[in-house]
């Protein structure tokens, strides 16, 4: 079976693993995060550091992720004199993503040795702003908030990072005809107090981010039986 999940936002990394028990989930299944699993909450690192060492886990980069990516020197060395080695750029963007709360996940990567830092943003580094998939015959897009500026005929290469990160679709986008686009980064209770804590399915798109940011579990979408799974 494949999955995916998207914006478990340091979610406790116990409660996600009952959530693929669940589904029985095992080497023969794979399983698609969609960005954002860090921030937040206190267990982004350990979440993430478990799916590096899945063959079958896929990360697609979230703008928590790529917002921590912008912040990279904070691998170099994290100390007392840390804040005060900082130029304003670099400060600016420690803001940003201190706003976004990266504080959870400052602290994780604190406890971490240079080796696994350096693992971790390597990892990072590698991770697709998109990927696409064909199931029982239905393609589907995989992108951490769908398609901004979208257009039929543009190439997947021409639309900017932004367009896939950072992208609030409306409940009366429309994408392709011919596919499903899978995506996050809008809790679902952003689109009507009648979807929190639910995933969302329309016409052209999927929202599978259930508002775990705003207290709500996350939830597991199978694409060989559309089945939404819940805590």
């Amino acid at each position: 079976m494949t999955y995916a999940i998207s914006d478990v936002h340091g979610y406790p990394f116990a409660k996600v693993m009952d959530l693929l028990q669940k589904v029985g989930f095992g080497k023969n299944d794979f399983l698609f995060v969609l960005g954002d699993v860090i921030d937040r909450g206190g267990d982004g690192i350990k979440m993430l550091q478990w799916m590096m060492a899945q063959p079958n886990v896929e990360l697609v980069l979230g703008n928590h992720e790529a917002m921590l990516l912008s912040c990279d020197f904070v691998f170099e060395e994290i100390d007392d004199h840390f804040l005060t080695s900082l130029n304003s750029e670099k400060l600016s963007l420690l803001s940003t993503w201190q706003l976004n709360g990266a504080t959870p996940t400052i602290k994780e990567l604190t406890a971490l040795s240079t080796s696994e830092r350096t693992d971790l943003l390597e990892y990072l580094r590698d991770v697709p702003l998109y990927d696409s998939i064909t199931v029982n015959g239905q393609d589907f897009l995989l992108t951490h908030s769908g398609l901004g500026h979208f257009d039929e005929h543009k190439k997947m290469r021409n639309y900017a990072p932004d367009d896939l990160l950072w992208n609030r679709p409306k409940l009366d986008t429309k994408y392709f005809n011919d596919l499903t686009v899978i995506f996050g980064h809008t809790p679902t209770l952003k689109f009507g107090e009648q979807y929190k804590g639910k995933i969302l399915k329309t016409d052209t798109w999927i929202d599978i981010d259930t508002g775990t940011a705003c207290g709500y579990p996350p939830a597991l979408l199978c694409f060989d039986t559309m089945r939404e799974i819940y805590l």
